[in-house]
């Protein structure tokens, strides 16, 4: 089956791609295009789905750049291939061609940078943790560190998880709250005490205060269709014993 890879004309000109679940070799409740190395899939079908993105971006398999995600704010510089134990952080850039920046999502934002004229790109892993404790900011002040300006930056936040979908208890808003009391707009009220939180427009938030020059989401939810989409959220509610992983990239 052909992949099937969704894009955005802010990042024409620079190979990426937010890539679905369709056209992988995983079966069961992975079936598709898991390349989730960390999940209970057999490891030969997940190298065989990491094998068919390297391919569709056009690099070596080992070229497929990710980092050990830890929900962190940490976003690192990377110029050469890194094979072995894969440091711990949530976001790469880079000013070196032929690395395809990778993130894996399954409700997070995957969300990827560019200044072309620079010639620096960036890819960010963002929870809602991350996107709280400022990975997203990170991301662009790493890419300026490598010569980019911010104002040229462009960023899309790729499938997650929409408003709908995202119930949250008192606590979740609280801790939102008690950061910036501004941030009581990316919720609304749901059932009882529980809230909907829109992670997509707050981390279209974050990125706008962080002064680039242009942010978009694609407007994929994650959670809503289990035929595109691999969900962390909808695997629990559906009591799977695990999920998929989406696989976002950007090389130069």
């Amino acid at each position: 089956m052909t992949l099937e890879i969704i894009t955005s004309e802010t990042l024409d000109g620079l190979r990426h791609g937010f890539f679905t679940r369709r056209g992988g070799a995983s079966s069961g409740v992975f079936e598709g295009l898991n390349c989730g190395k960390g999940s209970s899939d057999q490891r030969e079908a997940v190298e065989i789905n990491c094998a068919r993105v390297a391919e569709a971006m056009d690099v070596a398999p080992e070229a497929l750049t990710t980092v050990h995600q830890v929900h962190s704010a940490t976003a690192i510089a990377i110029d050469h291939i890194t094979l072995g134990k894969k440091p711990h952080a949530d976001a790469m850039v880079t000013a070196t061609h032929g690395l395809a920046l990778s993130v894996l999502t399954a409700d997070c934002q995957p969300v990827l940078f560019a200044d072309p004229g620079a010639g620096v790109i960036g890819a960010a892993h963002a929870g809602w943790r991350g996107a709280l404790d400022g990975v997203l900011e990170a991301t662009v002040a790493a890419m300026e560190d490598l010569g980019a300006t911010a104002s040229r930056i462009a960023a899309v936040i790729g499938p997650t998880i929409s408003q709908r979908a995202y119930e949250v208890g008192p606590e979740f808003f609280e801790t939102f709250y008690d950061a910036d009391d501004h941030n009581a707009r990316f919720f609304v009220g749901g059932d009882g005490d529980r809230f909907l939180f829109d992670l997509p427009a707050y981390g279209l938030h974050r990125l706008r205060s962080a002064g680039i020059g242009h942010a978009e989401w694609t407007r994929h939810c994650t959670y809503t269709d289990a035929a595109r989409f691999y969900s962390f959220r909808r695997s629990v509610h559906r009591k799977e014993a695990d999920y998929g992983r989406l696989i976002s990239s950007i090389r130069l």
